[in-house]
């Protein structure tokens, strides 16, 4: 089961997708594990503030990266590098859209960790 949100950025409103094929795409683009990716960004970025964040150039980077892949999947039209992808945007704010994806993709975690569940309940009827 996926998720969709979409997210304005730079005045466009942007589709993003959270689903099980995520940390798969990540990996083979990447060769990178988007959960550890995802939770140093996280710890990163804090509350939000960017003045007390701790947010270096290897951290954009992951950022971005992440945002190009969820974008990515929820619209294959978009073009096939992080880099062409960004030129289509005036400014792309870490600090308004990485709160959005870290969201989406624990809704949709918990969404398949509670179909998990409600599956092994049935089956062991």
């Amino acid at each position: 089961m996926s998720m969709t949100r979409k997210i304005e950025i730079d005045g466009k409103e942007v589709p993003f997708r959270a689903s099980a094929a995520v940390p798969r795409i990540y990996r083979i683009k990447f060769h990178r594990d988007i959960y550890k990716d995802l939770s140093a960004l996280e710890k990163s970025i804090g509350k939000g503030d960017e003045e007390n964040s701790n947010l270096d150039l290897f951290s954009l980077e992951l950022f971005e990266n992440i945002a190009f892949i969820m974008a990515k999947h929820a619209d294959p039209s978009i073009p096939d590098t992080p880099e062409e992808w960004l030129d289509g945007f005036g400014t792309f704010s870490i600090y308004q859209v990485l709160p959005q994806l870290i969201e989406l993709w624990g809704l949709n975690v918990k969404t398949d960790v509670e179909a998990k569940k409600n599956f092994a309940q049935l089956t062991a009827r």
